[in-house]
């Protein structure tokens, strides 16, 4: 009797545990949603769009690391597209030069994360070599 009681009182806390753990991962995947919603992004005069290219070192994979940095890069103000190529370990930014500028777009990038794992080196305006 005294066992049956005991296997009783940790199936219910079992259950408790795992119901608890559902309703967080919900949840989390609420928040994902709506951080990955793409913003309207207003149109950049062709005298103030500059592009520039970095490269990112410490990404290991192509859907977390890669999609995140695109995705953050993609979402400031002022940019109208950003590319994250894992297999080159690069960045492509088509921004808006008089709201963003190389040192906000290294330190949103290096900032990813828990702020250790990403550095940005070679970053070079497309722009200017185009001109």
């Amino acid at each position: 009797m005294k066992i049956s009681k005991i296997l009783f009182a940790a199936a219910i806390a079992g259950l408790a545990f795992v119901s608890c753990k559902k309703a967080e991962d919900k949840s989390l995947q609420v928040v994902n949603a709506e951080k990955s919603t793409p913003k309207e992004h207003k149109p950049i005069a062709a005298e103030n769009l500059q592009t520039a290219s970095f490269t990112i070192d410490g990404m290991t994979c192509a859907m977390g690391c890669a999609k995140t940095i695109e995705e953050e890069l993609a979402n400031l103000d002022g940019v109208d597209k950003a590319t994250v190529d894992f297999d080159k370990k690069t960045a492509t930014v088509s921004f808006d030069k008089t709201i963003q500028n190389s040192e906000s777009l290294t330190k949103v990038v290096q900032e990813t994360g828990d702020g250790k794992t990403y550095k940005v080196s070679n970053f070079k305006s497309l722009t200017d070599q185009l001109q």
